[in-house]
């Protein structure tokens, strides 16, 4: 996986992720559930061939994090199997798996369930260790696209033009699902300065740390994403659910 990249630490688990896999493809399920398999922080608890089957089942199963192919048989695919049990779950986590780079198929996600979602091409996810770090961003809250859906950012009329270059760096590491202890081994730098650097992008972003309604990381997250050209992409969040609350569980 591109997204998160080789050797990017995430917090330790403390207990295994509960996984549940919903694929229509039985040799992928399989060969998921056999290559998570070989991760101890990981438990495959169920997997499903179908989305109908899958809403039924996995919210009794209360996983922490959900892995659905994006194309699925039957009227439900996977953004709408994914809305469906956030609704049931609102702490569940997502990885979206997907042939195809296209970030609006993410238009009916509403902005009060917008924490804890991942897209990511398949031949993106070189690993299974890969694949686990992207488990472990949803699980704890982050909002990870895969860069291959990224487009060349237009930003002569963006607030990103507020950012220095090292910033635009550390945002769109942070963007990736990057803690800030990857983002200094990446750009190699004192970790106590990645976070200064951070909390001058919130600063400078207009994002209000001291409201407790406001996820700083990611508020952060979603705008360097809505301002690399995909305003379309959280556009319908705001129509889907107006006033809502907060933006996720991420760490500030």
């Amino acid at each position: 996986m591109q997204g998160s990249g080789p050797g990017v630490p995430l917090p330790a688990a403390t207990a295994k992720l509960r996984v549940a896999i919903v694929d229509g493809e039985d040799l992928f399920r399989d060969l998921l559930r056999l290559g998570l398999g070989t991760l101890g922080h990981i438990e495959v608890v169920a997997d499903f061939g179908d989305a109908q089957a899958a809403l039924q089942e996995i919210p009794s199963l209360r996983p922490d994090v959900a892995i659905l192919n994006i194309v699925l048989p039957g009227s439900l695919h996977g953004v709408h199997l994914g809305v469906a049990l956030k609704r049931q779950v609102p702490r569940l986590g997502i990885v979206l798996l997907s042939d195809y780079a296209d970030p609006e198929l993410l238009h009916p996600v509403p902005k009060d369930l917008s924490s804890g979602w991942c897209y990511l091409l398949k031949k993106s996810v070189s690993s299974a260790e890969a694949l686990g770090r992207a488990i472990q961003s949803a699980g704890v809250g982050f909002v990870v696209m895969d860069p291959a859906l990224m487009e060349p950012a237009q930003l002569s009329h963006s607030v990103l033009r507020r950012l220095t270059p090292r910033q635009l760096d550390i945002l769109a590491l942070l963007a990736q699902g990057y803690t800030n202890s990857a983002i200094a081994a990446r750009l190699c730098m004192a970790e106590k300065s990645v976070q200064n650097q951070i909390n001058l992008i919130y600063q400078q972003l207009d994002i209000d740390r001291d409201n407790p309604g406001v996820q700083p990381r990611v508020t952060a997250a979603l705008t360097y994403w809505q301002e690399r050209g995909r305003t379309a992409l959280f556009a319908a969040m705001d129509e889907a659910a107006p006033g809502a609350a907060g933006m996720g569980i991420g760490p500030g």
